[in-house]
């Protein structure tokens, strides 16, 4: 029996869709086209590369995929959620429950612990302290940082900190990671740490979006994705 459509048509759509999609910003008198017509599908389960040199406008995508920003024109799907229909509060519940964010600054909280650091996002979700604390302790022992529960960032080399900050984008168990330039801050041999780490992740099933200008970093995704002055090119 042929499943009904609506259903088939579930089951296949991207995690991630954007058609069309544009970004402009008006400076002065100057309008600047930061992203221009783009068209992008990412499946559930793939780990892609965004790459393109400064200026390029895969920064803009980053913010557009990470629901910090909106396109000035075009459509963006988020687990089948049409992202232009969401007023500020459904955007900010929808990044929240969705997306786990890795910085390339690691963006932890000075003198507060690497579990506190971890935990916070369940708190914006209103989850049990209890359960927080469990959950913060279970995803920072994934990542072998059992010994560093009470140590606040600066007690923490690079690559900790790092561990820590995919730590607390794990926790919420989100569909999409979203690693913005995550070994921009980091040594060679801590950073190709952080990316295998991350291709094990995305071995276990997560779907990671990789944004870097570094084609070594990118030679990790398993689909690369081409951005020049705001126009997908490969």
């Amino acid at each position: 029996m042929t499943a009904p459509s609506g259903v088939s048509q579930a089951v296949s759509e991207p995690l991630i869709s954007l058609t069309d999609v544009h970004r402009v910003y008006h400076t002065g008198r100057l309008d600047v086209r930061a992203l221009d017509g783009v068209d992008l599908d990412i499946q559930r389960g793939e780990f892609v590369a965004v790459i393109g040199p400064s200026g390029s406008g895969k920064s803009t995508l980053m913010n557009i995929v990470g629901c910090l920003d909106r396109p000035t024109q075009g459509h963006y799907r988020l687990e089948g959620t049409d992202v232009g229909q969401l007023d500020d509060d459904g955007l900010a519940s929808l990044r929240s429950r969705a997306i786990g964010f890795i910085f390339q600054s690691y963006n932890l909280l000075p003198r507060t612990t690497a579990l506190q650091n971890v935990a916070m996002p369940l708190a914006y979700q209103g989850i049990r302290r209890k359960e927080r604390e469990a959950r913060a302790t279970a995803a920072l022992e994934r990542l072998g940082l059992s010994d560093r529960l009470d140590h606040e960032p600066t007690e923490l080399s690079g690559g900790q900190q790092q561990r820590v900050a995919i730590a607390r984008a794990l926790v919420t168990e989100p569909a999409l990671l979203l690693a913005d330039e995550p070994t921009g801050n980091l040594d060679s041999a801590s950073g190709a740490d952080v990316m295998t780490l991350l291709r094990d992740l995305h071995a276990s099933g997560r779907t990671v979006l990789l944004i870097t200008h570094d084609v070594d970093v990118a030679a990790f995704a398993d689909r690369q994705v081409h951005v020049r002055d705001g126009k997908l090119v490969a």
